[in-house]
């Protein structure tokens, strides 16, 4: 017998742990006995038709598909397709978008067989022994945790399934072949303490540990293996400081220094002694995820969230203090009791504490959840198909909804991608918020006709460039300099933008500085293998506006934002440079460094 998962992840970079789980947990049950489990894994960007004939080649006699949000719509039309070329396959499917309405499905699904509701390991060893024993529908319908349709077509839901200890979950890997470039996902706990009304995690508020014994040992497997990332999915990976801190001390001791660990935290839970232990990492060893949502307390109160956000807040400022560790905090638009001004407010709020990244999302109105029981209560309209997500409620209209799904783009086009840092701080002083800001360059967009266009990184500095011209009537040279020296940050680029200045005049100074760098190096460490004409190739010297020259060192990054180092070669010193740069000459000399 041979039984395929099938799992349709969102991107090529995305793996999908449930499957991992579910396969090593039916390996290690049926060891011995003549069944295959096996693992198929796609994207919804691949064309469905060759999904369906990867599916037909492998000729399983049972598939599951694991089913989420962002593939449901897949899965149900391979499943309608399936049937027809394998007429003979069993087709179950599992995972939160089927588990809380499974009967419904099946009656709008003829061809399933059948639903896993819930956790999966156990029930789908049973099912899959059942299925190899040619059990009849008595024995079926003993199975818990499950909801079929008999032969006769009625729809039968079993008992719900005892959850699990996490030491009897197997490990999900055996080896890593196949995932050399993709995100590794990992759970040390199942469950959450807390009972935010938006979220599916609220249901079971239990929670399960894994032994630290256990995870050290899984920990361990990722490090010798030397994997770029591992992201816990540990609903509030910090709802317990024993099993938290005993985590983080074993991976600043066990640090590789290559591997990161992604968590998503509760900031106001964390205290000064785990602090310490952040403050010691290694720049990129752990990054941390922090669900803000709101910061207007009756919204906090209203969604059933617990959450001291003064304490966040100072959190969150350490943290970034310590300059070793990547923070993205989340905001949600829509949530019941936020109107417009309100959410603003939160955005701003949020910008202030200076993420690394500020991931601006809509409320999804997930099946099972507390949110989807109010959505009446709240008048809350949502979209019919998956992600479910809000179109407006009382507090909000649809016209907002549209003003912060532009705002949305721009953040994640001007901040989230790390390239304009300087620029944006400076333009801030132009508006009364950030938020003002960011809808400033959204309406630029939308009345230009730019959105919607894959724009060129390069044409997203030009296209700023021309709303500070459309905005301010002329450009001030600092947001020139400020442009150039945010491009030139992140890579040396062959193309320059058509508002870049003339360099011509500085050509022969710039050659003679890398003849003389090559010779007697002062600011470049780590080319002493290479001339001084491939060592012009991989740094870069720039003129800015005021005469002064700047050089961008990409052998020597920031572990962090992996910006090039940037040193001040050759002065003058303009006030605008000292202020916006921090550039103070040192002592007898005419050059100072700015951190990239």
């Amino acid at each position: 017998m041979k039984v395929l998962l099938v799992a349709i992840n969102a991107k090529y970079i995305h793996s999908n742990l449930g499957v991992y789980s579910l396969k090593a947990y039916g390996d290690k049950r049926l060891r011995g006995r003549n069944c295959s489990i096996e693992i198929g894994e796609y994207t919804i960007n691949h064309q469905a038709d060759n999904i369906l004939k990867d599916i037909y080649r492998r000729r399983p006699d049972m598939v599951g598909f694991s089913c989420y949000i962002w593939n449901i719509p897949y899965v149900r039309q391979l499943a309608r397709d399936l049937i027809k070329v394998l007429p003979q396959v069993t087709i179950w499917l599992g995972g939160p978008e089927v588990s809380y309405d499974a009967a419904k499905i099946l009656k709008e699904e003829p061809e399933v067989r059948g639903i896993i509701a819930g956790e999966g390991e156990e029930t789908f060893a049973e099912l899959t022994d059942f299925y190899e024993r040619a059990g009849d529908e008595e024995e079926l319908s003993r199975i818990e945790g499950i909801v079929f349709r008999s032969h006769s077509g009625r729809i039968i839901a079993a008992s719900a399934r005892p959850l699990l200890p996490m030491d009897r979950i197997p490990f999900p890997y055996k080896d890593l072949k196949g995932m050399e470039h993709r995100i590794i996902y990992y759970e040390s706990s199942r469950g959450c303490p807390y009972s935010c009304s938006y979220c599916l995690s609220s249901i079971d508020k239990s929670v399960r540990f894994r032994s630290l014994e256990l995870v050290k040992q899984e920990l361990a497997f990722f490090l010798d293996r030397k994997v770029p990332q591992v992201k816990f999915v540990d609903r509030t990976f910090n709802c317990k400081k024993s099993h938290c801190l005993a985590v983080w001390s074993y991976l600043l001791e066990q640090d590789n220094g290559i591997t990161n660990f992604h968590f998503e935290v509760s900031a106001d839970l964390i205290d000064e002694e785990q602090l310490e232990v952040l403050r010691q990492m290694r720049p990129g060893l752990v990054q941390l995820e922090i669900g803000v949502q709101t910061t207007n307390e009756d919204v906090i109160k209203e969604i059933h969230r617990t959450m001291d956000l003064n304490r966040l807040k100072e959190v969150v400022a350490k943290v970034k203090s310590f300059h070793n560790i990547h923070q993205h905090l989340d905001l949600i638009a829509g949530l019941p009791g936020e109107d417009f001004d309100s959410f603003r407010q939160s955005f701003d709020d949020v910008y202030r504490m200076r993420p690394d990244q500020l991931q601006l999302g809509f409320l999804k109105v997930l099946k099972g959840s507390y949110m989807e029981k109010m959505a009446k209560h709240y008048d809350l309209i949502c979209h019919e198909e998956p992600p479910y997500e809000v179109l407006s409620n009382r507090w909000i209209s649809y016209e907002h909804v549209l003003r912060l799904k532009t705002v949305e783009e721009m953040v994640e086009v001007y901040y989230n991608s790390g390239q304009f840092g300087y620029t944006l701080r400076e333009m801030e002083r132009l508006w009364k918020s950030p938020y003002d800001m960011f809808e400033a360059i959204g309406n630029y967009y939308e009345s230009h006709g730019l959105m919607q266009i894959n724009h060129s990184r390069l044409a997203r500095y030009e296209i700023l460039y021309d709303f500070l011209k459309d905005c301010c009537g002329q450009v001030q040279e600092i947001y020139r300099d400020l442009l150039i020296y945010d491009l030139y940050l992140r890579e040396n680029v062959k193309s320059r933008p058509g508002f870049a200045g003339n360099q011509k005049e500085y050509h022969t100074k710039i050659r003679d500085f890398f003849i003389e760098e090559k010779k007697n190096p002062r600011y470049l460490k780590g080319y002493e293998s290479y001339d001084s004409r491939q060592i012009s190739k991989m740094a870069h010297v720039e003129a800015m506006g005021d005469k002064s020259l700047v050089l961008f060192d990409y052998k020597n990054r920031d572990p962090l934002s992996h910006n090039a180092k940037a040193v001040m070669i050759e002065g003058p010193f303009s006030e605008d440079m000292v202020r916006i740069f921090g550039l103070l000459p040192e002592k007898g000399k005419k050059k100072t460094c700015m951190n990239g």
